[in-house]
């Protein structure tokens, strides 16, 4: 790239014209479809054709996303969509499926490739792998900290992405299932219904928001990502008003010109100082530098709930007048007592039990002496419920539009057409490779002291998380682990920071020769790790082998055995996997799945920012928060299972089962019951299908 880029979200025609008008080199923007932002306005085929004209005048670039998985039975219009674009001509597109990036690359390779923040790359050895296979630039995870980020930089030659500004998970990227899990609505599928900034209750106590992220403001920090070669610096946001937009992009368009204008640090100081001001203004929530720094918690915020603004404080009471609700607002301990919304504003409402929001364009406001007021609210909310100002009227601006309202899809030049997408072969694993994973039931626990439950019941294999702790233990060998290494697979974690290569890449050679030769990779940055070593290695539930693309992609690395992921349902692993093919296939019959990954030590006990385990939310629905190498997640009460279903996915030709005790510890006699289970095929009381029966949620 010629300079440091400044990224903006579109999420609308508005916020497209804020961005651009306020100085950003590029947007990014979704359309209709397979987009992780599907709530969002998102752009008509017409509209995009149109952003792409009005960019390419204004000198700007446009990115359009294409960031979530997609099923078997989605491939021919993945592909019409990526044809369609490759027509189009966008600058790049942002990927997380491996299906869609390895779609892109083998048939439009004009296309140009971005692995998006959800491709979860947060090492060197990622972005490299990716790198050989046509990914130009990768967004990296948000979790790191600069020094991963300055190191990431100085191993690879690949554009690197940072963002900056903006909403945070609270999982680690690309690794929640929560919202998925209670209902279907998946966040690899851009549905996420953002559960983990609900109301939660530990105890008998009064709730908080215990795992509701601060936003990400790294305005301060610009300098030495600049300095350490950073390509592109990215603002979340494709949710977001245009108001926020382009507030948010003149703030950091002031810094950046200030740097890179060799002005000198006073410049710089005054810039800061006058953005960090106009920050103040973009209703958002409060602010953390989250990771950056290399400090844990912090940027967690349980006392607030999870939306933005700036407080008002709480309804006081409520009547009806002349047929509409009134309301009487009172700043609280929390409120900002300074601002006083005027008719024209927006505002926010939260029920105090958080079973609701909405937002309400006020008509009417009349103040009185002690810092409340009355306003007109909508119907629906009572005393108690919070209100939170989000936008004001004589601060939005009139930006001068891109696109011109008749934009619409009448007048598209070019629409996806009808095609099919081509059929991807890729070769089942061998005889000898059959061999070095057994037919039968593996099971998969997270601790060496569960090994010696597991010894009750003898599975086919044990699978033991390869947490840094747990490999410490097996290199140790002062004292006798009750499983051989020949008959243990060892499980590599999801999350893999550039902090930990050096680790890993010395452990494994030391566990390798110590006999542990089979590993499940849930990380793109793994298989180069353990690639031309003497190792069988089967492709884990976090690589997301949703269709045959993805299978595709890693089976030409020489990768031919496939867990198939959690959210999976029945009909799609089907359609992914022929009969022939299925034999490579290891099903979960039964986990409690870590609904998400926090790279944190938030609690589960002593020593974590909480000091509970146990919680359950406003419908009685019970999670155990875990801790473990200075990470933590979270896991339900209730166990995933279809072990009564392994008769019938032994007659679709599957041979290959994982039972997962991975979760919390594991008890003999919970183990010896849930062995039985499978062993007679029983349904298990008490448990969840997950997906596995009704699929994921769609807009349909």
């Amino acid at each position: 790239m010629e300079k440091i880029e400044l990224l903006a979200p579109a999420g609308s025609a508005d916020a497209l014209a804020a961005a651009v008008n306020r100085g950003a080199d590029a947007v990014y923007l979704g359309l209709k479809d397979f987009n992780a932002r599907l709530r969002s306005a998102n752009f008509t085929y017409a509209q995009a054709e149109a952003a792409l004209r009005a960019l390419r005048r204004a000198g700007r670039r446009m990115y359009v996303a294409v960031n979530t998985v997609f099923e078997q039975r989605e491939a021919d219009r993945v592909y019409q969509t990526l044809k369609y674009l490759s027509k189009l001509g966008p600058d790049g597109i942002i990927v997380q499926d491996l299906g869609v990036a390895g779609m892109a690359a083998s048939c439009f390779p004009s296309l140009k490739i971005h692995s998006s923040t959800q491709m979860n790359v947060a090492s060197a050895k990622a972005a490299n792998l990716l790198s050989k296979d046509g990914v130009t630039r990768a967004v990296l995870a948000r979790e790191l900290s600069f020094e991963e980020i300055r190191t990431v930089r100085e191993n690879t030659n690949i554009e690197l992405e940072v963002f900056v500004h903006g909403a945070l998970c609270v999982s680690e990227s690309g690794l929640c299932l929560f919202s998925s899990y209670l209902g279907g609505k998946s966040a690899n599928r851009g549905m996420c219904t953002q559960a983990c900034r609900r109301l939660y209750f530990a105890g008998d106590d009064d709730g908080a928001f215990y795992f509701s992220p601060r936003d990400l403001q790294l305005l301060e920090r610009l300098s030495a990502l600049v300095n350490a070669g950073v390509d592109a610096f990215k603002i979340e946001g494709r949710m977001k008003s245009a108001d926020y937009v382009g507030c948010v992009v003149g703030a950091y368009r002031a810094v950046l010109d200030a740097l890179l204008g060799g002005g000198g640090e006073g410049l710089v100081r005054d810039s800061i100082a006058r953005a960090s001001a106009l920050l103040k203004n973009d209703f958002a929530r409060q602010k953390t530098v989250f990771r950056f720094d290399g400090e844990t918690g912090g940027w967690l915020n349980p006392e607030r709930d999870g939306g933005s603004g700036v407080r008002l404080g709480v309804i006081a009471s409520v009547r009806k007048e002349g047929g509409l609700c009134r309301a009487l607002i009172r700043p609280d301990g929390e409120a900002d007592e300074a601002v006083l919304p005027k008719p024209g504003d927006s505002v926010r409402l939260h029920r105090a039990d958080d079973s609701a929001r909405a937002s309400h364009k006020l008509k009417s406001v009349e103040p009185r002496t002690d810092g409340s007021f009355w306003s007109d609210l909508p119907e629906g909310f009572a005393a108690g419920d919070s209100v939170y100002l989000i936008s004001v009227r004589e601060m939005s601006r009139r930006y001068r539009p891109l696109l011109k309202k008749d934009a619409d899809e009448g007048r598209a030049s070019r629409r996806p057409g009808f095609e099919k997408a081509p059929f991807v072969r890729f070769p089942p694993p061998s005889r000898d490779m059959l061999k070095l994973f057994p037919e039968g039931l593996y099971v998969s626990v997270s601790r060496i002291e569960d090994m010696y439950a597991a010894q009750s019941v003898k599975p086919a294999s044990l699978i033991l998380s390869a947490s840094v702790r747990n490999v410490k233990r097996l290199l140790d060998r002062k004292n006798p682990l009750p499983w051989k290494p020949k008959d243990t697979v060892l499980s590599l974690p999801p999350f893999f920071a550039e902090s930990e290569a050096a680790f890993y890449g010395e452990a494994l050679d030391a566990l390798l020769e110590a006999g542990y030769s089979r590993y499940v990779l849930n990380n793109l940055a793994h298989i180069p790790l353990l690639k031309n070593k003497n190792a069988a290695l089967v492709c884990g539930p976090y690589l997301y082998t949703f269709n045959r693309f993805a299978v595709s992609f890693l089976s030409a690395r020489k990768l031919y055995f496939f867990v198939t992921p959690l959210e999976n349902n029945r009909q799609n692993l089907e359609r992914t996997f022929a009969l022939n093919e299925r034999d490579g296939v290891f099903v979960t019959v039964f986990a409690y799945p870590a609904l998400f990954r926090i790279r944190d030590g938030l609690g589960g006990g002593e020593g974590g920012l909480y000091d509970f385990r146990d919680f359950h939310d406003k419908r009685g629905e019970e999670f155990a928060l875990l801790k473990e190498d200075g990470a933590s997640s979270v896991i339900p009460a209730r166990a995933f299972s279809i072990v009564d279903k392994i008769p019938f996915l032994k007659r679709a030709g599957f041979r290959r089962f994982i039972v997962d005790f991975s979760g919390p510890a594991l008890r003999k006699a919970d183990y010896k019951a849930v062995m039985k289970a499978a062993d007679g095929a029983s349904v298990l009381d008490g448990t969840s299908r997950f997906n596995w029966k009704d699929g994921f949620f769609t807009a349909d």
